[in-house]
């Protein structure tokens, strides 16, 4: 994998370590106790030879782990003002509230990417992967992500402008933070300017936690059975599938940008979340 930027450390010096680390390849996990797959996606190279601004926007998997050093290293450490959060109404009824709801000072904003039915019975759930399929005959994953910009375009236009307004560093997050939580961060990357080549990497390193994440979703009776139907190495991103997703974008709709305008997110607002992104706001 690509490295994306400088080599980063930072780390409190207590007895529970919470820290942002990149490893050789210059990924900045946030190695929490309550998520497995939480991540700044600052430092990525962009096609004008700059990088895109640490602080800004972290992506992660489920949050209603999290535990109070968690809670206090993201909102007093990190300074996090507001959470994206990609799940349906069903996940987040069916989980109850995260630990981060009940801080007055991050701002909560739900844009679910998948349409509000009964989504977790299993005729749905062969509906969907029918309709997934349908998408995109080589890849069944890169048709669902593209299932959620023919369906949903609205949540991901909301979680744009969600990133591009927020106060202080956004997060962004669904169940495992690499498919939902992917798609919106590979367009806001876009949108920032960042070499394809690294939005995929991005997208990959989800894979090095996979059986993290796989471990603590079976554990949740909400994701249990779901993620059972499909052997861990099913759940792994790969970088083909976010290439093939990109592709597609381009074939189909002449990109992200010309996708962003037809759905009403302005050149004005490409240039705030831009700016966001790299530092210049």
């Amino acid at each position: 994998m690509s490295g994306f930027g400088p080599h980063c450390d930072i780390r409190r010096n207590d007895a529970h370590e919470v820290s942002a680390s990149a490893s050789l390849d210059g990924v900045m996990w946030l190695e929490l106790e309550g998520a497995v797959n939480i991540r700044d996606v600052g430092g990525i190279p962009t096609g004008d030879g700059g990088s895109t601004t640490a602080g800004r926007l972290l992506r992660a998997d489920n949050l209603q782990n999290l535990s109070p050093s968690d809670v206090s290293y993201l909102v007093d450490t990190v300074k996090l003002t507001t959470v994206v959060d990609l799940r349906t109404l069903g996940e987040i009824t069916s989980e109850g509230p995260a630990p981060l709801t009940r801080v007055a000072s991050v701002e909560h904003v739900h844009h679910s990417l998948v349409p509000e039915r009964a989504w977790d019975t299993p005729d749905a759930l062969l509906a969907r992967r029918r309709e997934e399929q349908a998408q995109h005959q080589g890849d069944r994953t890169c048709g669902a992500y593209l299932g959620y910009v023919e369906q949903r375009p609205e949540s991901i236009v909301g979680a744009l402008r969600a990133i591009a307004s927020a106060k202080g560093p956004a997060l962004v997050h669904c169940a495992a933070g690499k498919d939902r939580t992917g798609v919106v961060v590979a367009f806001a990357l876009t949108v920032a300017g960042a070499l394809r080549e690294h939005i995929v990497a991005d997208y990959a390193a989800s894979g090095e936690r996979i059986e993290a994440i796989i471990k603590r979703l079976s554990a949740s009776r909400t994701y249990a059975e779901d993620v059972a139907r499909i052997p861990i190495d099913g759940h792994r991103p790969l970088p083909e599938t976010m290439a093939q997703f990109l592709d597609q974008i381009d074939l189909r709709y002449d990109g992200v940008h010309c996708w962003l305008d037809r759905n009403g997110f302005t050149a004005s607002e490409v240039a705030t979340l831009r700016g966001r992104l790299r530092g210049q706001a």
